[in-house]
C-alpha cells in the first residue's frame, strides 16, 4: 500500500471512527509508520491533534503512546 493510500485510510478513520494510535493503525490497516502519514496530512494543511496517553504494554507495564484525532467539529458523525 502506498503512502497516498495510507494517508486516505488514516484521514477516513479520523473522520468517521475517531482517534488513532500506532498500534491500532498497524492492527487495522497495516500502517507501520503512522507518524509519517500524519505528518504528510499536516503538510497538506489538515489540522490533526496529538496527545500522549497512558497504555499498558504486553507485559502489563504502563507506557505512553501518541493518539491522533481531528479537532472538534471536523469529524463527520
Amino acid at each position: 500500500m502506498n503512502a497516498a493510500t495510507q494517508c486516505f485510510k488514516v484521514l477516513e478513520h479520523l473522520k468517521y471512527i475517531g482517534s488513532l494510535t500506532q498500534a491500532k493503525a498497524l492492527e487495522l490497516y497495516g500502517i507501520a509508520r503512522l507518524t509519517s502519514r500524519v505528518n504528510d496530512l499536516k503538510r497538506k494543511g489538515i489540522v490533526i491533534n496529538t496527545r500522549t496517553i497512558p497504555a499498558k504494554n504486553r507485559f502489563g507495564e504502563t507506557v505512553h503512546v501518541t493518539e491522533y484525532s481531528l479537532p472538534k467539529g471536523e469529524k463527520s458523525e
